[in-house]
Formats: structure tokens, C-alpha cells, sequence
């Protein structure tokens, strides 16, 4: 017994790497398995990104578009600063890097929330910045772009993953932060 659970136990690791290897994923706008040369890293000036008020206190909806001529790659958690704060808006639900494929003219949405809604703890900041990919440098926001007109309060920061529609977005956010 103990050598089929081995052999079990290597084959499965094999097929987990053939499937790594090879971007593999059944996620939306995830790399996905193939012949075909996977699309590179997009460069940051094809990107076009946007932050807008978000559906709830304490919220913002961000937009990245592939203006480019073809497909790429950012990764699939947005990253969310704050001036003057360190560190970055953690991933709901908790997720590791990896790849959002945007072919050209397509658009991943995401949700950010800053603090909790009531929330009186935390810091106020004028500023967040957004970057498609880690690599990118990213685009800076004011706090009225994101409709708060008294800053933006930052107590325990959360972003959604990059989703197809803008509702996706808010449900997964709605869902994450319950």
C-alpha cells in the first residue's frame, strides 16, 4: 500500500506542474492551457486605469484596459497603495500572485475597500494609487476621485481579484467582507 500512495503522491505532483508549466486554469481571464505562446507581461503604457466611487462607504471601483494591440498579462490581485501607509491592500479572498490574461479592448474590474463602513479607526490619506502588476509603477487617485471628499480612511485595506464585470467585482467584495 505505502508504494501506491507514493506513486499516487508523485503523479499528482508531476500533473500539479504540467499544469503550472503550462498556465493552466480555469479561472476567467486566467492563462490558460495551450500551443499557442503565452501572452507577456503588459507594458504599463498600453494600460489604461481608472478609480471611481465604489457602491458602498468606504469603497472604490477600479478599471484596467488593455489598450494595446495585443493580448497580455497583469496579475490577477491588484495592487492598492496608500500614501504615506506602508504595505498594500490585501487580497480578498487571500490569493497568491499569478496571471489575468487581457486580450485587446478588454477590461478587468476590481474592488477596494478601505476601511469598514463606521469605522473610526485607522488613518486618513489624500491619495491611493493602483498598479495593474507589481512591476508597474501605477496611477495616483485623490481621494474626491473615489468619491471621499474627506480623505480616504485606511483601516485594514482589502482588494478583490481583477473579474470580468464591475458587478462581479462587487459581489466578491460584498461576499468577502460579510
Amino acid at each position: 500500500m505505502r508504494l501506491s500512495s507514493a506513486l499516487t503522491a508523485a503523479l499528482t505532483a508531476t500533473a500539479a506542474v504540467a499544469l503550472t508549466a503550462t498556465g493552466a486554469s480555469a479561472a476567467p481571464g486566467a492563462a490558460s492551457a495551450g500551443t499557442a505562446a503565452r501572452p507577456g507581461v503588459c507594458q504599463e503604457k498600453a494600460l489604461g486605469v481608472t478609480a471611481s466611487p465604489g457602491g458602498q462607504r468606504n469603497a472604490a471601483r477600479i478599471t484596467v484596459t488593455n489598450r494595446g494591440g495585443s493580448a497580455c498579462v497583469v496579475d490577477r490581485i491588484p495592487t492598492v497603495t496608500f500614501r504615506g501607509l506602508d504595505g498594500s491592500a490585501e487580497p480578498v479572498p487571500p490569493a497568491t500572485s499569478g496571471s489575468y490574461v487581457l486580450s485587446p479592448g478588454e477590461r478587468g474590474y476590481a474592488a477596494v475597500r478601505t476601511a469598514a463602513p463606521g469605522t473610526t479607526e485607522g488613518h486618513v490619506v489624500r491619495t491611493l494609487s493602483v498598479a495593474a502588476d507589481p512591476s508597474h509603477h501605477g496611477v495616483t487617485f485623490g481621494a474626491a476621485a473615489v468619491g471621499m471628499d474627506r480623505g480616504i480612511r485606511v483601516w485594514e485595506p482589502v482588494t478583490t481579484l481583477w473579474h470580468t464585470s464591475r458587478a462581479a467585482a462587487d459581489r466578491a467584495l460584498a461576499d468577502a467582507t460579510r
